[in-house]
């Protein structure tokens, strides 16, 4: 081992003990513009205890900055928050070399991690609200089950009033600070919500339930040490907060409008809905998908109340980035959106009704029948954009 990596202290008896990867760029289909953080934690109890584990590539820093603290081999319990491959890539790995007495995961987290790693050793499975003495600490288990995995659950460290969140209440960004508080605030936001888009949307009811479960638990909750990014040791009501209204989704007066071109034909219709709507008094995002990623627009539509998606037609079909970019959202599972499709065509004309399918299929409430225009949309076909603009921005002020 090099000596190079060093933990950080968390609080009086944690210690962060992950890895920082600089250059990731893309996580399952979600653009990480400023990298990632693999976050496990090493609690100094009697019993010592290993909080998740990283990401395999990472594995050494990891035991590098735990042989900083102690001897890996004095590790008598790991716990498993969540079997996904970022946070439990290395585990079968530091179990043999470690060799803890115990291993804890939820009772789902220990079935995936045997079938998922095929780890062989005994995964102990614990059920929700059940404890765990680490010898003069105690850990109190909460199943937190599709969020986002069937696996995940929280670990609640009593004597530290800290919370180990797996996913939840992370966000992609590598850094060398810590802790959110160190961090520009509009960083944080803007990554905290992209991660919430793009990971956690699909789930928002689940979140609701959770922020709910949390305040009813009475736990005295005052550092949040998530799976990614910076730990939380201020601020705890604006990022719960956060989350709820992201959960809830409410209806704005901001619209995106989303396209993709071929001779700008169906960029003339979107700038002329974007004109509507501003002229309805409406706040605009208008994205080609020649200059945006997917993963922008699930940040962009997480604070919208419309959607406007227009593509022209390409061997019978919308354009592949339209189609991408459309499956994607779908999967997300965004609501209370109003929206509305349109596009260009020469001959055959199929792409504005496939988009409208597609804004259906996700329930966005929609206005009209497909706008289209054959060939370059004259001024009567650009009229009718800017007047689905202005109905739209009548309905989102109606609306909030």
């Amino acid at each position: 081992m090099s000596g190079v990596y060093k933990p950080i202290r968390i609080s009086e008896k944690v210690y962060w003990v992950g890895a920082i990867d600089w250059t990731i760029r893309d996580f399952h289909g979600y653009t990480t513009k400023r990298g990632s953080t693999y976050n496990a934690y090493l609690v100094l109890a009697e019993k010592v205890t290993l909080i998740d584990t990283v990401k395999a590539p990472f594995k050494e820093e990891m035991m590098e900055r735990i042989s900083a603290l102690v001897d890996p081999k004095e590790i008598d319990y790991v716990i498993s928050n969540h079997s996904e491959m970022d946070h439990s890539g290395c585990l079968a790995d530091v179990i043999r070399e470690v060799e803890p007495e115990m291993v804890f995961a939820s009772v789902m987290g220990a079935k995936a991690l045997k079938e998922h790693l095929s780890i062989e050793d005994e995964i102990n499975p614990v059920k929700d609200g059940e404890k765990l003495s680490l010898g003069n600490m105690n850990i109190t288990f909460m199943e937190t089950r599709m969020l986002h995995w069937p696996d995940s659950m929280f670990s609640y460290l009593h004597e530290e009033k800290l919370l180990f969140s797996q996913d939840a209440f992370g966000m992609h960004l590598a850094s060398d600070e810590r802790f959110a508080d160190e961090v520009r605030q509009d960083i944080i936001e803007y990554e905290a919500a992209t991660y919430y888009a793009n990971i956690l949307l699909p789930y928002s009811q689940l979140v609701l339930k959770l922020l709910e479960k949390v305040a009813a638990s009475g736990l005295d909750i005052r550092i949040v040490a998530p799976d990614h990014g910076p730990v939380w040791r201020k601020d705890l009501p604006w990022i719960l907060g956060l989350y709820r209204n992201w959960a809830e989704q409410k209806p704005t007066k901001k619209a995106v409008v989303l396209y993709h071109t071929m001779w700008h034909s169906t960029e003339y219709m979107a700038r002329a809905i974007e004109e509507g709507l501003l002229a309805g008094g409406a706040r605009v995002k208008v994205m080609s998908m020649e200059s945006f990623h997917r993963s922008d627009v699930a940040f962009e539509v997480l604070s919208a109340g419309a959607l406007i998606a227009g593509s022209p037609t390409l061997n019978n079909n919308m354009l592949p980035a339209m189609a991408d970019v459309l499956t994607y959202l779908k999967g997300l599972r965004p609501i209370n959106l109003i929206g509305a499709a349109f596009g260009s065509y020469g001959w055959s004309g199929e792409s504005p009704k496939q988009v409208y399918d597609m804004l259906s299929e996700m329930k966005v409430d929609l206005l009209g029948d497909p706008l289209r225009a054959k060939y370059v949309p004259d001024k009567g076909t650009l009229l009718r954009c800017f007047d689905l603009g202005k109905a739209i921005a009548a309905r989102l002020n109606s609306a909030v």
